[in-house]
């Protein structure tokens, strides 16, 4: 869920949501931050028409099906002569907010709506977020249909929390939905509110900004006062289930999001059905970034529609995944967590989004940049490449197996990946809950950085560190690590975070992807099965995020294992009781043991590029 929310792309980021931990989840969560960016307007957003090419119009009240009143701001070409298609984007975080793409849109010729969704601004009715807005997002699609300026097609849209409108409208399936642009979409139960079923303090900061009908923005903005609340509650030892009342703010729908801790029909009434995805006929197009906190949802909404839709609706559902993070689906940035990209990587994703709806709804030229249905950037080598499916983009996943000929806990004297077959003796380490070192250490690192290495140096000795030999010759990845590892507890539960990293011939590291798994939920996020042995079990992680760059020859991977513990994420006390709920006085301190030997190879799969 790191980043599952959001809001508006822009220079004015806060800067804790840029922030990435270097560590599973707790990177994944804190990530997110930046993406809200409840700011306004900004200099990288696209520039501002004359003014006099767009009539606006303020508080217009949508009727929906129950009564309620839903509050837009519409923006109309002035020069309109005949009814066109219509955008709309619906948005919790003040449909000011987006004053500047209706500018844009509308003096383009399409008239654009901002809507504050139920319960949020000025729009009647409680907020709930999220399953609120399918059934309101197809009220609220009719209702545009039929105004003088609509000629009956509509489109949406929006990144984040507005491209999860974007997925349940569709799946409503209001007649004059012609066709989606969903941008780091979030998927209910794969990363919101949580990932790997682990959720993240960052909740409470999200469902704090959205408390009420105003903004929140100052109290969401202040990343020391999340910080401090943030470490005081992990050092506290008190119980996840707390966190709201530490924070001051019992308002929210954090509890009812507690009460369901793993993938259930509670989650799934948030998503399209299969049967639902199978049904949706209209043009896709998919936009996400390698550094998208919201890239596993983006991804696991594409996945459901190439594995249900027809041939026909799969061969119009387009894939972008350009090199950026959260906010950079929206508005890419040339840098961000101390890396630099190319000037291809900055695309007019505005005209891109023209480009889209000319095609679709005005029978225009399909998009030049969309050569092929997968488009992705290749890091470092700065170039996009075109792809017919995601399967596609990968040639080969090379299998490294994990060894070592002393107890890999030290980064400096580290494990290794290779392909020779392992014959090493298990690794091992102790995870205590009740050390609570790692708050002092986040609180010094940039979180969202990248590339620094100190959180890993300052864990030597506590988690697990593998290297590969440098690479003989520049080499592309791109596609899923994979990571099948034989593990064997002491306790009957605890989480993992994996990471892989290339380790440059100069020493600087690059974060590639991450996942994170909670041991219960080792063979299925729907169901919690407690470890009961001390032998080793097979532990698949294959919830790594996609990522495409060009290893450069010298570099090395490095892939690190350890404990999920970090005040950016809820804290499992490892006595297999109800994760929300444990306190300190519940720890149990774990011995983790990776095997790699013959009959139990534990490897990492390395996704290599096409040639």
């Amino acid at each position: 869920m790191q980043s599952i929310y959001y809001a508006c792309s822009g220079r004015h980021r806060l800067q804790a949501k840029g922030s990435r931990v270097k560590f599973g989840i707790a990177h994944f969560a804190i990530s997110l931050l930046t993406a809200l960016a409840a700011t306004a307007a900004s200099a990288d957003q696209p520039a501002l028409p004359d003014p006099a090419q767009v009539k606006f119009q303020w508080g217009v009240k949508i009727p929906l099906r129950d009564g309620v009143k839903l509050n837009a701001t519409v923006y109309t070409p002035r020069q309109q002569k005949a009814p066109a298609p219509c955008v709309v984007t619906m948005t919790p975080y003040i449909s000011q907010s987006y004053h500047d793409r209706g500018m844009y849109f509308a003096a383009h010729g399409y008239p654009f709506l901002t809507v504050d969704v139920r319960g949020r601004g000025n729009s009647e009715g409680q907020f709930r977020p999220l399953i609120q807005e399918a059934a309101d997002g197809h009220d609220v699609i009719e209702w545009l249909a039929t105004q003088p300026y609509c000629n009956g097609k509509v489109t949406m849209w929006g990144g984040s929390y507005a491209g999860y409108n974007q997925w349940v409208t569709a799946k409503e399936f209001p007649p004059h939905l012609a066709t989606i642009v969903p941008v780091a979409s979030p998927h209910a139960g794969t990363d919101f509110p949580m990932r790997g079923n682990i959720a993240t303090t960052y909740l409470m900061r999200w469902l704090t900004f959205t408390s009420g009908h105003a903004s929140q923005a100052n109290i969401f903005g202040d990343d020391a006062f999340w910080m401090t609340l943030n470490r005081h509650w992990f050092e506290s030892g008190e119980p996840f289930n707390k966190f709201d009342a530490q924070v001051g703010n019992l308002t929210t729908a954090f509890q009812e999001w507690l009460a369901h801790p793993k993938v259930d029909s509670y989650w799934d009434a948030y998503n399209p059905t299969a049967a639902q995805y199978g049904k949706l006929s209209l043009p896709i197009l998919t936009i996400t970034g390698s550094y998208d906190d919201d890239q596993p949802g983006a991804m696991e909404h594409y996945r459901q529609h190439m594995k249900h839709g027809t041939a026909e609706a799969k061969a119009s559902h387009y894939l972008v995944i350009g090199p950026w993070d959260h906010a950079g689906t929206r508005t890419p940035q040339a840098q961000f967590g101390g890396l630099t990209f190319g000037a291809p990587s900055l695309v007019d994703l505005p005209q891109l989004h023209l480009d889209w709806y000319a095609w679709t709804m005005q029978n225009g030229p399909k998009p030049k940049f969309l050569q092929k249905r997968v488009a992705y950037y290749v890091m470092d080598a700065d170039k996009w490449r075109y792809a017919d499916t995601l399967e596609a983009v990968t040639a080969e996943s090379r299998g490294y197996f994990l060894d070592s000929s002393s107890n890999a806990t030290d980064v400096l004297a580290s494990g290794s990946l290779s392909t020779t077959q392992p014959k090493g003796k298990p690794d091992n380490y102790v995870y205590d809950p009740r050390d609570v070192s790692i708050a002092a250490i986040e609180s010094t690192v940039d979180p969202s950085s990248l590339t620094d290495q100190r959180t890993i140096y300052a864990q030597r000795g506590k988690r697990l560190v593998y290297h590969t030999a440098p690479f003989e010759r520049d080499t592309e990845v791109s596609g899923y690590f994979k990571l099948s590892a034989w593990i064997a507890i002491d306790q009957p539960d605890t989480d993992f975070s994996v990471s892989v990293h290339e380790i440059r011939s100069d020493g600087s590291s690059i974060m590639l992807s991450t996942d994170v798994q909670r041991a219960r939920y080792r063979e299925s996020w729907r169901e919690g099965k407690l470890v009961s042995t001390r032998e080793p079990l097979k532990y698949e992680f294959n919830g790594f995020t996609f990522t495409s760059r060009l290893i450069r020859k010298d570099s090395r991977l490095r892939l690190v294992i350890g404990p999920a513990s970090s005040i950016h994420n809820q804290k499992n006390y490892n006595s297999g009781g109800d994760v929300s709920a444990e306190t300190i006085r519940d720890a149990r301190p774990v011995t983790v043991q990776l095997y790699h030997d013959r009959s139990r190879p534990s490897t990492l799969f390395v996704p290599l590029g096409q040639p």
